[in-house]
C-alpha cells in the first residue's frame, strides 16, 4: 500500500504505477516477424495491391483480405518519417542516454516501425534521415533484437 505524501505546495500527492504484467500469443504472422529478428532480419507482409505492411499485419487495413502468407524482405535500411527527442530517457526505455523516438520507413516498406534511434545529439536527427539497425549480440525474438537504429554514415 502506498503512503500519502505532501508536496512543497502541501498537494496530498500518492505513487501509483500502471502495469499490465501478462503475456499474450502473437500468432502466426507477429510470430514469424519476430522469429526474422532473431534471425537479424526485417519482414513485413505484401497487400493485394503492393503495398508493404512493416510490422506485419494479418489482415490488409484497407480491404480485410488476408495477407499473412505474402511475406517479403525489407530494409535493414530505412529513412526516418518523423521523430522526437528524449533528453532524459526513463528507466524503462531502450537506451539509457538522450535518444530519439522515430517513425522508420523500411526500404522497400510502405508504413513505418516505431523505433529507437541513438543520433548522439538532436541537431544529427532529421525527418529523411537515412537509419539502420544495430542488432543486439544475442537476439531472442523480440522487438528489443534492434538495440537502436543510428544513422547511416555514423
Amino acid at each position: 500500500m502506498s503512503q500519502d505524501v505532501r508536496d512543497e505546495n502541501g498537494v496530498l500527492t500518492a505513487p501509483h504505477v500502471l502495469e499490465y504484467p501478462y503475456r499474450r500469443s502473437v500468432g502466426p504472422v507477429l510470430g514469424r516477424f519476430f522469429t526474422a529478428l532473431r534471425d537479424g532480419k526485417l519482414i513485413g507482409v505484401a497487400t493485394q495491391q503492393g503495398r508493404v505492411l512493416v510490422p506485419p499485419a494479418e489482415y490488409d487495413p484497407e480491404t480485410g483480405a488476408a495477407v499473412a502468407d505474402r511475406f517479403v524482405d525489407v530494409g535493414p535500411g530505412g529513412v526516418v518519417t518523423t521523430w522526437s527527442w528524449v533528453p532524459r530517457p526513463r528507466a524503462k526505455q531502450p537506451l539509457g542516454r538522450p535518444f530519439a523516438w522515430a517513425l522508420i520507413r523500411l526500404d522497400g516498406a510502405d508504413t513505418a516501425l516505431l523505433h529507437a534511434v541513438d543520433a548522439g545529439d538532436p541537431s544529427r536527427m532529421r525527418t529523411g534521415l537515412r537509419v539502420v539497425p544495430r542488432w543486439r549480440a544475442e537476439r531472442v525474438g523480440h522487438i528489443a533484437d534492434i538495440e537502436c537504429f543510428t544513422p547511416e554514415n555514423a
